[in-house]
């Protein structure tokens, strides 16, 4: 097996459950900004010591986006194929980012001024991960208007997302690290 098929080379790519669509279409452009977010996560997961409870919170997140890429990856026609939790998004993913947020907002408080990125190499890695998430969000949004999904929660997770990351940016310039996440609430 080979890491390359062409059959991309005619500018088209797969869809998750199958058909193909433009490279440029608005599903695959939200999932490449998914992609890169899920990069821009990993360099700031990098910055952190294996066993800091940080670096296994970075990783779930990376691991929630490839949910989200895979909703995104997936024709309309499709979506009754999708998997709450491994390849759609859930409200209770939703809402676990929530309490993640309002966990770090309880120890570290909200910011009283306007931040300027870089106070340390993990809050700048966080920053990149979090313009990269709202990149992704508005891609989202597109491909919704377009009618790429309906009644999802992946702009919902996005927007948290972007909003936990920045929190935690700001927590990290702090150096502070979350606890353990706690169970979804209900």
């Amino acid at each position: 097996m080979k890491i390359y098929t062409r059959k991309g080379d005619d500018g088209t790519t797969g869809l998750f459950f199958g058909g193909r669509v433009p490279k440029d279409d608005t599903g695959p452009a939200a999932y490449g900004d998914v992609d890169e977010a899920v990069a821009a996560i990993g360099m700031a997961r990098a910055e952190v010591p294996a066993g800091d409870p940080l670096n296994d919170e970075l990783l779930r997140l990376q691991r929630n986006l490839f949910v989200v890429a895979a909703e995104l990856a997936t024709a309309p026609a499709n979506h009754g194929k999708l998997t709450d939790g491994e390849s759609r998004v859930t409200s209770d993913m939703v809402l676990q980012l929530e309490a993640a947020i309002d966990e770090v907002v309880r120890k570290s408080g909200m910011p009283t001024e306007f931040l300027v990125p870089g106070s340390n190499r993990l809050g700048a890695c966080l920053d990149l991960a979090r313009a990269t998430v709202r990149r992704a969000e508005r891609m989202a949004v597109t491909h919704a208007r377009s009618g790429g999904f309906e009644n999802s929660r992946v702009i919902p997770f996005l927007n948290r997302l972007a909003d936990y990351l920045f929190m935690l940016a700001r927590a990290a310039e702090e150096s502070w690290t979350p606890s353990k996440p706690e169970e979804t609430p209900k």
